[in-house]
């Protein structure tokens, strides 16, 4: 039942009951009852009237006299989950209410109470109503606080760290975001330390199943939401309940299941993630946003291909019968200072934008060119039909090197960039084709070699590219489906080292005895162990195709541990 409403001992509590002299004669265990509704009732068949969570209030007058007719009286409040019964002394039981009934609701746990001076059940009936009507306020002034806040934080497009944050400040609860592949992307521990909340979150998470898209765990003690907009989930936001185990062992009126104004929390925290995951902010100049609009309306099919040639032309960029190259710059990721605030990210981006296209126009070449997200800065080139796309992209790299060795504020050059080209394509409506491929190019090639002024997709390998795709959910769905069920089980059992056992099988072309030798076990040990996780998987490990999306699987997990 919903934490709006009073406990037995905070009814207890209430002036009117201790003018009674109330004394808790049985089912002190369950004072932390939640008290729906208060009934007055002086007839042994009440039980039926009832729907759970009343307080019945009684001065005996019509129960049952033998000691069988209490119990059943008992039995059925119990049955039907009221919250507990008070009894006034001095009418029907002048000392002390029967033995019966005392015995009858601790072997039910009702909580039974007497009221052992006179007292008028009006001014309890109205107390009671009274602090539910005030919770049920308080709630719904809770329930309009939360939306006001999300709303504020959605149209300002507030990072995902501050919305975590709000979430964990208003809940008083520590609160977690993750992917598909249970890595942290933001928390916030509510006042309490970070290193026990984290500490081997992976396999933590891993063993939280809520039952739904949005609900509550009660084993592993976590409310959970799924993150995700237009029917692509890319993470989950967890609420931790009770927010300590300390709480919950030392207050017993904590209720087991979150109060509903915490499920309403985390869903709209999750839905002001998920907006402003769509949201995408800019302030370039007005020819580089135009350069951007027209060329996210060629990735996002935001326009038709038609309208956006149209208008490439009417900017001085015509891009029918030419040949179409995308290329895409970004900075390397393993560089000193790669990962920078916000704001500073943005500035080097908009420079970077604007170095390309100065490039563009000194290698003598025309394109559209401007930042495609918040880290990459894409170009369109378009060539004419004499010149030869390895020539141009050269021509282009050499020209973006120049550029950027003579720009201010960044001595020598600035940070290096990865240059990237897609396949060169004849139409529009390939365009796209190019700028994803040149896209997938860059994010793969910003790690390991520099020996080359552009990186092609002939360069990277299948590890780079699984690389590049860790944070699409296509991908981490991929590895939950192949590995899961093995990544559960090492969850469950850290010390057993079978993922180390199926990497050796896998590297070493399914060779068990070079294997074996590998991975420093003896043969029968190693047989043993790929029988486990054959049947942990459910999959046959004799099977060249099973062993092959395995091993891409096992890469792709790879590439979303490698956070660097």
């Amino acid at each position: 039942m919903t934490a709006v409403f009073p406990t037995v001992r905070e009814v207890l509590a209430l002036d009117p009951v201790r003018h009674g002299e109330p004394r808790v004669v049985a089912g002190e265990s369950g004072l932390g009852r939640r008290v729906r509704w208060v009934h007055v009732a002086e007839v042994p068949d009440i039980a039926t009237l009832l729907n759970g969570g009343e307080l019945v209030l009684t001065t005996g007058i019509g129960l049952p006299a033998d000691d069988a007719g209490l119990r059943t009286f008992v039995d059925a409040l119990a049955d039907v989950d009221a919250s507990g019964l008070v009894v006034e002394l001095g009418r029907r039981y002048p000392a002390a209410v029967p033995r019966s009934m005392v015995a009858a609701a601790h072997r039910r746990g009702l909580p039974l109470v007497e009221l052992r001076r006179a007292t008028p059940f009006v001014p309890i009936t109205e107390a009671v109503h009274g602090l539910i009507v005030d919770a049920q306020l308080s709630e719904l002034r809770a329930t309009e606080e939360i939306h006001q806040r999300f709303t504020e934080l959605s149209v300002e497009g507030a990072e995902p760290a501050e919305v975590v944050r709000q979430a964990a400040e208003l809940s008083g609860c520590p609160v977690v975001l993750e992917n598909l592949a249970r890595q942290v992307l933001a928390y916030h521990p509510a006042g309490q330390s970070a290193g026990p909340l984290l500490d081997g979150w992976e396999r933590h998470s891993r063993r939280i199943r809520p039952a739904g898209r949005t609900a509550y765990d009660p084993d592993a003690g976590w409310l959970v939401t799924t993150v995700g907009a237009r029917g692509q989930d890319w993470g989950r936001l967890l609420l931790r309940w009770p927010p300590t185990a300390e709480q919950a062992a030392d207050h017993p009126d904590v209720p087991p299941q979150p109060p509903s104004r915490l499920t309403i929390l985390l869903e709209r925290a999750a839905s002001t993630l998920a907006l402003g995951r769509l949201i995408r902010r800019d302030a370039e100049g007005l020819e580089r946003q135009i350069h951007r609009n027209l060329l996210t309306a060629l990735l996002d099919h935001g326009r038709p291909v038609d309208e956006v040639a149209l208008r490439a032309r009417a900017l001085g960029v015509p891009l029918e019968r030419r040949r179409l190259v995308g290329v895409v710059v970004r900075h390397r990721a393993d560089e000193p200072g790669a990962e920078l605030a916000a704001e500073a990210a943005q500035a080097r981006l908009h420079d970077l934008a604007e170095e390309v296209g100065r490039a563009v126009r000194e290698a003598g070449l025309t394109g559209l060119a401007s930042a495609v997200d918040d880290q990459a800065v894409g170009a369109l080139l378009a060539l004419a039909p004499d010149a030869t796309d390895d020539a141009a992209l050269s021509e282009f790299a050499a020209a973006l090197e120049r550029v950027r060795a003579a720009g201010p504020g960044w001595p020598g050059g600035g940070p290096p960039v990865v240059v990237a080209a897609g396949s060169t394509v004849t139409s529009v409506r390939e365009a796209r084709r190019s700028l994803v491929e040149a896209r997938q190019v860059a994010d793969a090639a910003r790690r390991g070699r520099r020996d080359l002024p552009v990186f092609r997709l002939a360069t990277v390998g299948l590890a780079g590219l699984l690389h590049l795709l860790r944070d699409d959910p296509r991908i981490q769905t991929f590895v939950e489906r192949e590995l899961g069920a093995l990544l559960a089980h090492q969850a469950e059992h850290p010390r057993e080292q079978l993922f180390d056992t199926l990497r050796a099988y896998l590297e070493h072309g399914r060779n068990k005895s070079a294997a074996a030798s590998a991975a420093h076990l003896s043969r029968p040990a190693f047989y043993e162990r790929l029988t486990r996780i054959g049947r942990i998987l459910d999959t046959d490990l004799d099977s060249v195709p099973a062993c092959l999306s395995l091993h891409v699987a096992l890469l792709a997990l790879d590439a979303i541990h490698d956070t660097t």
